[in-house]
């Protein structure tokens, strides 16, 4: 391969920031002393599914909240490949549920923000008071989140989507 071979496949192949499960602990520990350090104390945390399912049993833990709701919310079909919205999948948490309570929506990274966006948006009006914790955000994000560990403008290599999943199915999305 000639180096000008070589540049343009390095200008092509984005860069990519890795978390590892290690940094993930890190991170995760880290992102829960953001919060209990700003004296906010979730009576729920929000997970949105799938990413945000670890973050979120993280924070529960760290942050003494046995009290988790997940949102399915579909959005990404591959990499830097998204749906024109995103979409809420059953089952919908219940309103009542959430009804006057102080929640933490938990996800993995805001990129876009639109995701957050909705599920935010979802609990507007209905709960005490709702803030967002995320491993990742994008300086693109339309959502600001109260809690971040880190922010960055790269794809990001999560420790739960990189390998190959062990099962194979019709339609699934890799790397989202």
């Amino acid at each position: 391969m000639s180096a000008a071979e070589s540049t343009s496949t390095a200008e092509v192949a984005p860069e990519r920031e890795t978390l590892t499960w290690e940094l993930f602990g890190t991170a995760s520990r880290e992102l829960a002393q953001m919060v209990a350090d700003d004296g906010y104390r979730a009576d729920i945390v929000l997970a949105i599914a799938r990413g945000g399912l670890f973050v979120a049993g993280a924070l529960g833990y760290a942050l003494d909240v046995k009290n988790l709701h997940v949102a399915n919310v579909e959005f990404y079909t591959g990499v830097d490949e998204r749906l024109p919205v995103p979409i809420m999948l059953p089952p919908v948490p219940n309103k009542l549920d959430l009804s006057g309570a102080k929640v933490l929506v938990a996800d993995d990274v805001a990129d876009t923000g639109a995701t957050l966006k909705l599920v935010r948006d979802f609990c507007e009006g209905e709960v005490a008071d709702v803030r967002c914790a995320v491993v990742y955000e994008k300086p693109h994000s339309t959502v600001r989140c109260e809690y971040v560990w880190r922010r960055t403008d790269r794809w990001i290599n999560f420790p739960w989507s990189t390998r190959p999943p062990v099962v194979r199915r019709a339609g699934q999305v890799l790397d989202a």
